[in-house]
């Protein structure tokens, strides 16, 4: 029996597709194109988010938002390859938040009659009639109104 070796096409999957700049002027760094959008989706939110806490826009708040921006992307471009797009961490980072989870808190609690307030029953005084069947309707004619009481 011989043994078939079968090449897959993993190696034309596993190339980033990267832009290293203009020639002989490259970028020191090798990023793919989807860390540079990431990018710019991370540097406004957190520049959002700066705002919203109430921090100014000088040059200290853009570089530290540049460094968030900078290592959170690093972090996200390392869950994000060929096998798992952007689009499906993004995916599954929805349902994790949104999906279905287990009650911890107890409903209800226990129950007191304190709030409650309580008489003694009333005695029905004794009518005559039988509790047999209630008395039918009768139908009314067209246009005519009904009766209030």
């Amino acid at each position: 029996m011989t043994r078939v070796l079968v090449r897959t096409d993993d190696e034309v999957y596993r190339v980033d597709s990267v832009w290293l700049g203009p020639p002989r002027a490259t970028f020191p760094w090798r990023a793919r194109y989807v860390s540079y959008g990431l990018g710019l989706l991370v540097m406004i939110v957190v520049m959002f988010l700066q705002r919203r806490i109430g921090i100014g826009l000088d040059f200290f708040s853009v570089a530290w938002a540049l460094i968030i921006t900078v290592l959170s992307t690093r972090f996200l471009g390392q869950r994000i390859d060929y096998e798992r797009p952007l689009g499906q961490v993004v995916a599954l980072f929805r349902h994790e938040l949104s999906g279905p989870r287990r009650r911890t808190a107890v409903a209800g609690g226990a129950v007191r009659s304190e709030h409650v307030a309580v008489r003694p029953a009333r005695v029905r005084a004794w009518t005559g009639r039988t509790a047999t069947r209630p008395a039918r309707r009768q139908k009314r004619a067209k246009g005519q109104a009904r009766a209030v009481r």
